[in-house]
């Protein structure tokens, strides 16, 4: 079994850590946060007390095998580093870095420390959105495709007061494209394959990120529209189209209702999806099966392929936020 740690104790770290001991193969070990009460308080339900407030102790932690990252955006890398110089495994929250130039130098360093670092992208590994790709069209009858994700943010409330939370700041790398765009990026580009070109028609907040945006990636014979923002709520489904069909989503960030309309029948069939009882768990056994199992080959070139699909999305983001202006302390 697997002794996690973790770095942030927000709702999203709840949702990964109930999943990881759902899965029986991580036990939840110690936590660490600048502010000991916030994590005790986290720690409490799973009857962990060990507690760091100083980072270097935490990773320093010798009984740590693996460590969960889940703080603001900016601060991803520099705690990716500090761990996985410990020789620790990492699975941090997505986006995982705020740089391409960031993820290829922290991949780098856990290949030379014999680690593993893991984006937490949850939809690729779940169950649903493998059935898609197994129903996909061949490359050269897709003829395009819409996606969304686009939710209201309670924290932009505070940006109309005036104020700058994090989710919204350029300081912590925010904005809706890297909270919320990065899921419509991450499935097209595994569904798709890298674009040979993309585009972002974005609308700023007051801030100085993205609230809302549109993108548009180009392929050969192609394009795939996508939608995302924190300043609205979008209830639009998912859609990839061939001459043939149309393969009709609930979501791609977590997809509960997969269905397929046929143009000569002129009607649609279910096609059983698989939603996940418990949120992340796919990834959590996934990120176990590679750490356990470093010389497997299968694992391993899963492993490989999560990572290529990492390195695409942030080189497309990357240019994405490049054409919105919208620029981070990391990019300097």
């Amino acid at each position: 079994m697997l002794k996690l740690g973790i770095i942030g104790t927000n709702w999203i770290t709840n949702q990964f850590v109930d999943a990881a001991i759902a899965s029986k193969d991580y036990e939840l070990t110690a936590i660490y946060s600048r502010n000991e009460a916030s994590a005790l308080t986290f720690g409490a339900p799973y009857g962990v007390t060990k507690v760091k407030t100083e980072l270097s102790e935490f990773v320093s932690l010798p009984e740590l095998d693996v460590i969960y990252i889940a703080s603001p955006n900016s601060l991803h890398f520099q705690q990716a580093k500090l761990a996985i110089e410990q020789g620790k495994h990492v699975i941090v929250e997505k986006p995982a870095v705020s740089t391409s130039a960031e993820l290829a130098e922290v991949v780098a360093l856990a290949k030379e420390k014999n680690c593993f670092y893991f984006e937490a992208a949850r939809n690729i590994h779940e169950a649903s959105f493998k059935k898609v790709t197994e129903i996909l069209p061949q490359a050269q009858d897709i003829i395009g495709a819409n996606f969304s994700f686009m939710k209201y943010s309670s924290r932009y409330d505070l940006v109309l007061a005036g104020e700058e939370p994090n989710i919204f700041s350029t300081a912590f790398s925010g904005g809706a494209l890297m909270d919320l765009g990065v899921y419509v990026v991450y499935a097209a580009v595994a569904w798709f394959g890298k674009p040979e070109s993309v585009h972002y028609f974005a609308r700023k907040v007051p801030t100085g990120v993205d609230g809302i945006g549109t993108m548009v990636l180009r392929y050969e014979n192609f394009d795939v529209n996508l939608m995302t923002g924190k300043i609205g709520n979008s209830f639009l489904p998912s859609e990839i189209y061939s001459l043939d069909e149309t393969i009709v989503l609930n979501a791609v960030n977590s997809i509960e209702s997969i269905k397929v309309y046929d143009r000569h029948q002129g009607a649609f069939k279910e096609v059983e999806a698989a939603p996940e009882e418990v949120p992340m768990i796919a990834e959590a056994r996934d990120f176990a099966a590679v750490i356990n199992h470093p010389t497997d080959e299968s694992w391993q070139h899963a492993y490989q392929e999560w990572l290529a699909i990492a390195q695409d999305v942030h080189l497309i983001m990357e240019e994405l936020r490049k054409q919105a202006d919208i620029v981070f302390p990391a990019d300097n």
